[in-house]
């Protein structure tokens, strides 16, 4: 696991360490889905339903799920590339976007998002020190300041200025363009950067080499990461917490040693089960899940993972299980059996 250290005094920091450097409460997210020949509203998708979490200062974050469970949703709320529909976001102690906390600008300033797309989110005409420069230039810094902090954050990424810093994006292969990207992101100097599957487009040689570096610029800078993958063993090994996603629901968070040695909820258990190995004698012989998760324009009533538990009870369709703690107080589940779904798991185990 990588850990940074305790965040340095940093004279943005308003709280202290026991702060939360970012808070989420009842983030909430619909899409309207349009068809017909008038293109009425013909059904809604529930792409993050009631999301609310915690970011400490110097920890990473590991978010998990399956495709379409709502994390890069997620991540462009926060980013407020997408507006909520409801929710708090307060940063720091401040709330977002009231008179008295912290407006969207001042918060992009601190908080940084790097996409899984290397090369679509680099502008095709502007060389890669100017990419890198633009934000500050945009902040007011002046142009020499700025080519001078893009390059110096190219030779922090391990791109020889000399040798890079005129190219275009096009000339650079799609782990050199990811760098460029962090670079880009760290240009502000922010508190916060959210990796939405940032490593997961890469071969397992470079993709180590950007977690390296991801280690190193978050003990250089005093980061906080929140990082989003579906790849299980590295999100193991990068996260000091964990958080697991389904159908835009959080069904459990803890520590990630809680999750990845005692998962109370089945469907972390299934996602864990589903790890691949290169033990001949742990092999799957059997999916650890069946079925396809339901439509998010129509989820399931109550505990949404029910329809592929085996063990939902009538009380699973009745409510939605609230988010509570298990033996360790860091560790919630939204399970209302899980103390049940454990002891038949470890029999089976």
């Amino acid at each position: 696991m990588i850990s940074a250290p305790t965040a340095m005094l940093d004279p943005r920091d308003r709280g202290g360490p026991a702060q939360p450097l970012l808070t989420v409460e009842g983030l909430r997210k619909h899409f309207p889905v349009r068809g017909g020949f008038l293109n009425r509203r013909i059904g809604t998708v529930h792409a993050v339903d009631d999301v609310s979490f915690a970011v400490r200062k110097g920890e990473t974050l590991g978010i998990v799920g399956e495709s379409g469970c709502g994390k890069s949703t997620t991540a462009r709320l926060l980013m407020r590339l997408i507006e909520p529909d409801a929710g708090e976001i307060i940063f720091d102690g401040d709330p977002l976007g009231v008179q008295s906390g912290i407006s969207v600008n001042e918060m992009r300033r601190q908080m940084q998002l790097v996409f899984q797309d290397s090369y679509s989110s680099l502008n095709p005409r502007m060389t890669i020190a100017e990419t890198i420069a633009y934000a500050p230039r945009i902040h007011g810094m002046k142009r020499p300041a700025a080519i001078e902090r893009a390059e110096a954050l190219l030779a922090q990424s391990g791109l020889d200025p000399a040798r890079f810093a005129r190219r275009y994006p096009h000339e650079l292969s799609g782990g050199q363009r990811q760098r460029v990207n962090i670079a880009r992101a760290l240009a502000l100097n922010p508190r916060l950067v959210i990796l939405d599957e940032a490593v997961s487009a890469l071969d397992k040689s470079i993709e180590a080499q950007m977690l390296n570096l991801l280690a190193e610029f978050q003990r250089h800078f005093s980061l906080t990461y929140i990082f989003i993958s579906h790849d299980l063993n590295v999100v193991e090994y990068v996260s000091d917490r964990i958080l697991v996603m389904y159908l835009g629901h959080v069904v459990e968070t803890g520590p990630v040693a809680a999750i990845y040695e005692t998962p109370r909820h089945p469907y972390t258990r299934a996602l864990l089960a589903s790890k691949p190995t290169l033990d001949p004698d742990r092999r799957t012989t059997e999916p650890p899940l069946v079925g396809d998760p339901p439509s998010p324009i129509d989820p399931p009533s109550g505990c949404r993972f029910r329809t592929r538990c085996a063990f939902a009870q009538a009380i699973c369709a009745e409510m939605a299980p609230p988010l509570l703690t298990c033996d360790d107080p860091e560790h919630l589940v939204a399970c209302h059996i899980p103390e049940a779904q454990a002891a038949v798991a470890a029999a089976h185990a």
